[in-house]
């Protein structure tokens, strides 16, 4: 298998928590001052506040209790104003800036502080910080005031917030109940003695006061100890892997051993947009190819500042196009290729970025964002070729879910596959979800669960199961399956009883062309998910398709990853 590829995440040694508070008030500070100076009692701790106004002053407090050195750049996401205008948007610079920050910092744990109290009331703030906390790969301490509630009904606050975050990919660990006067902290400590998650309850601290840090960390230190909350942290936790963590990831590694990257499509607004902000991060080189002045000058009319970092190659250009032609007559000289046919080959667009990639000038290429598949996969076939032992090439999707990745195949290139080919695509897409990081589990799908269904269909995915078993043994595979049976556990537990891999698949083998493409854009437009690719697993150099509906998102993630296969 190929070495897998690192993600966002990938420092596992990092401590890392999301304070979260349903009402961002009322003895939210105290929990969050608290627990910043437990954990810089032992670790080098750092601050982020995801979304948080630069007129405050709480995040300064939280700065002078930690231990790096970070500055109050460092500690910021975005203003809490974009974050209700665009919560997509900011969650992905949210991610970007905190990777940047514990990158800059090398802190061993870090305390993420959500956002505060607003007098703008926005009901899906809670679900924000949520959201985030999962990006962030971080679990979740929760603040829940007592004030105006009776024991029970800050128990019922804690189960639904507690089911929010859980829906959301991320978990709670522990609970603090904030807002107490001092006779009601023994009984509120007896009341949730028995809670699920460690409790602790703080009394009110008015950080209005001249005072207030040192009476916060008093009253923390004296009803919550250090090692609990240490030890509360230590409790098992699967981080989730959301779509923001997942693309971040790729754009970090790519960045990570740059790699140059040939765009052939250089007159398509969504291109050059795309490249724009590649260049601007430093993520990847890149050669487009077109007009420079003419590509140049429509960046500008786009608002575009970056392209300049880009190298621009010219069709006509003799220089590389003589070789270009020489090369691509030795490589095609069983086919009786001329200089002349080879010259008019050339002027394809998609052909002559794919031998850029056969030179050596680039390591990779992406197109498809105006070309069909067919024009971007026939050249890399018969010039850059698949790789030894491949028999066929194939193209798979990572599909980035609300906390997890899976792989989808074939959706882009094998129309009818027989069995053997079938059973290629289940071991080269295993492969790639082996490379980003998951432990594949293969579902060869079909309408019928280990033999629920009959007919020539099954047939076909039942043989490939098999030959799968054969070539890849090591490989947890199940076949044929219903897609429910392969996604639920539930549904496996009665249509695939006793079967381990059922109810738990992440490698979707689809029967056919038709299937799998339909299946990621309906999964695609209605989930929400994101699709990354096509992959096209089995060339010899990374190339890769975009789909001609491909948004300007899309096509910043298919350069990162064809960087990052370039990598190995």
């Amino acid at each position: 298998m190929p070495k897998p590829i690192q993600c966002i995440g990938d420092n596992v040694s990092l401590t890392t928590v999301t304070i979260i508070s349903p009402e961002a008030a009322n003895g939210r500070n105290v929990a969050a001052l608290g627990v910043v100076r437990a954990l810089a009692s032992t670790q080098k701790t750092g601050v982020f506040r995801p979304a948080v106004c630069k007129e405050e002053t709480f995040t300064r407090t939280l700065l002078d209790a930690a231990n790096v050195g970070e500055t109050i750049e460092q500690a910021r996401g975005v203003c809490p104003k974009r974050a209700r205008r665009d919560k997509n948007g900011s969650r992905a610079d949210i991610v970007a800036a905190y990777e940047t920050t514990v990158a800059a910092i090398d802190a061993e744990a870090m305390v993420i502080v959500g956002t505060d109290h607003s007098c703008v009331n926005d009901p899906e703030t809670f679900a924000f910080n949520a959201d985030v906390a999962a990006d962030l790969q971080s679990p979740v301490f929760l603040a829940v005031c007592t004030i105006n509630r009776t024991p029970e009904q800050v128990r019922e606050t804690i189960k639904a917030c507690t089911a929010t975050v859980e829906e959301h990919g991320s978990a709670v660990l522990g609970v603090f109940v904030t807002g107490a006067d001092e006779e009601q902290i023994p009984d509120l400590k007896a009341f949730f003695a028995d809670a699920d998650v460690p409790t602790w309850v703080l009394p009110k601290v008015d950080f209005e006061e001249d005072d207030a840090a040192e009476k916060a960390a008093e009253a923390f230190d004296r009803n919550v100890p250090a090692s609990e909350v240490h030890a509360a942290l230590e409790a098992p936790f699967k981080a989730p892997v959301t779509p923001y963590a997942f693309q971040y990831g790729l754009l970090g590694k790519a960045k990570a051993a740059r790699k140059t990257i040939v765009l052939p499509e250089g007159a398509e607004d969504r291109i050059i947009a795309a490249a724009d902000y590649l260049l601007e991060r430093d993520i990847v080189d890149l050669i487009i190819v077109g007009d420079k002045e003419a590509i140049l000058a429509r960046g500008e009319e786009l608002g575009l500042n970056s392209l300049g970092k880009a190298k621009f190659q010219a069709m006509d250009d003799e220089t590389v196009l003589a070789p270009m032609v020489a090369k691509l007559c030795e490589l095609r000289a069983k086919k009786g290729m001329t200089e002349e046919q080879a010259r008019k080959q050339l002027t394809d667009a998609s052909y002559f970025g794919t031998m850029l990639v056969v030179l050596g000038k680039a390591d990779g290429l992406v197109s498809g964002s105006v070309n069909s598949t067919a024009n971007t996969v026939r050249p890399a076939l018969q010039v850059i070729k698949t790789k030894p032992g491949a028999s066929l090439v194939s193209g798979s999707f990572l599909m980035c879910f609300k906390d997890h990745i899976a792989v989808f195949a074939d959706c882009a290139i094998n129309l009818n596959p027989n069995a053997e080919q079938l059973a290629d695509i289940a071991i080269q897409s295993a492969e790639t979800a082996a490379a980003f990081g998951l432990e594949p589990k293969v579902g060869m799908l079909s309408y019928s669960t280990l033999g629920s269904g009959k007919g020539p269909d099954v047939d076909l995915v039942e043989e490939a199961t098999d030959l799968v078993r054969q070539k890849a043994p090591d490989l947890q595979v199940v076949g044929s399956v219903q897609f429910d049976a392969a996604w639920s556990p539930t549904v496996a537990a009665t249509k695939a009883k006793g079967n381990d891999v059922a109810g738990h698949v992440n490698v979707f083998v689809f029967p056919d062309l038709c299937a799998g493409n339909i299946a990621y854009k309906a999964v695609q437009r209605s989930s929400g998910a994101v699709a990354i690719g096509p992959v096209l697993q089995g060339l010899n150099k990374p190339v890769n398709d975009l789909s001609r509906g491909a948004t300007v998102q899309d096509i910043i993630n298919t350069v990162a990853l064809t960087a990052v296969e370039a990598q190995r």
